[in-house]
């Protein structure tokens, strides 16, 4: 072989590698843009299930959470479809030939993300709370924020973010304080024997009825004798309000009531003796000093 005849041979084989590395960087670069394509796509149709299941369920909780599951659906077909157009179909064939034991042994890894998971979607069809309920879970009392496919957000009362495994909420006692909108708040007072009681029994409802954010109808406010204590007769004092009313807060209601009923019996010479302590010891003997 002479130099011409060795240089033609280099020559082809540096075009041969040039042609397939052009050829996988226009494979590469078709590869990228199918994965761009369905990270767009599933984006896309997360938020048409969302915008189409809020307007036929009134429940975003259950839409999101949908929504989430079949992006993530959608993002599974995507990468599989792309390991096949790279020429990976054995990768592939491999995982779905291999998928009971991968399953067993992903499964056993991953028990409490797949716990989570399944949990998560027991919470978005039995539905026990929806987004801004306030719930007690586990002795934590907050918000409900969001549901996601592993955990549930919580915003407490003192402005903490709480991130609770959704298996631990199926497993637990779960207190929704707000699911149908409606709260009974009370507080008690005393009332010094010797008063009219009746008409100070009608005082107290006549002013609680005049709070903004008190119920009335069904849930209206009401005002019963408990008990007699040792200096009064205990009053119980109770009223309802919706906590869906933007206007007014619990607190603010709570308030309002204790500081009108206060008010207005006061105001009306209505005693409110507070707790009587007696002390008792020896007497002084002698009334002063003696002199000679």
């Amino acid at each position: 072989m002479n130099l011409q005849e060795s240089f033609q041979k280099l020559k082809r084989i540096v075009m041969g590698d040039l042609a397939d590395a052009e050829q996988l960087a226009i494979t590469l670069v078709i590869g990228l843009l199918i994965l761009i394509f369905f990270i767009y796509l599933s984006r896309w149709i997360k938020k048409l299930v969302i915008n189409r299941l809020s307007k036929r369920t009134n429940d975003p909780l259950l839409s999101a959470f949908i929504a989430a599951a079949i992006r993530g659906l959608i993002l599974i077909f995507g990468l599989t479809l792309l390991l096949r157009f790279l020429g990976l179909t054995g990768v592939v064939s491999g995982i779905l030939a291999g998928a009971g034991i991968t399953a067993f042994i992903i499964g056993f890894a991953l028990k409490d993300i797949g716990e989570n998971f399944l949990a998560g979607i027991l919470l978005a069809f039995k539905r026990p709370f929806k987004i801004g309920d306030q719930v007690e879970i586990q002795g934590l009392s907050g918000n409900v924020r969001a549901l996601n496919l592993r955990d549930t957000q919580i915003k407490t009362l003192d402005g903490k973010d709480v991130f609770l495994p959704n298996a631990s909420i199926i497993k637990s006692p779960l207190i929704n304080y707000t699911i149908d909108g409606y709260l009974s708040y009370g507080f008690k007072l005393g009332l010094g024997y010797g008063s009219d009681y009746r008409k100070a029994l009608e005082l107290i409802l006549h002013t609680i009825k005049g709070v903004p954010g008190v119920l009335a109808g069904k849930k209206g406010p009401s005002a019963f004798v408990t008990e007699m204590g040792d200096s009064h007769l205990l009053v119980q004092v109770g009223f309802w309000v919706n906590t869906y009313n933007k206007k007014h807060t619990d607190a603010q209601v709570r308030s309002q009531a204790i500081l009108s009923v206060l008010e207005a019996l006061e105001g009306a010479g209505y005693p409110l003796p507070g707790k009587i302590i007696e002390l008792k010891g020896p007497s002084p003997v002698g009334g002063g000093s003696t002199g000679e």
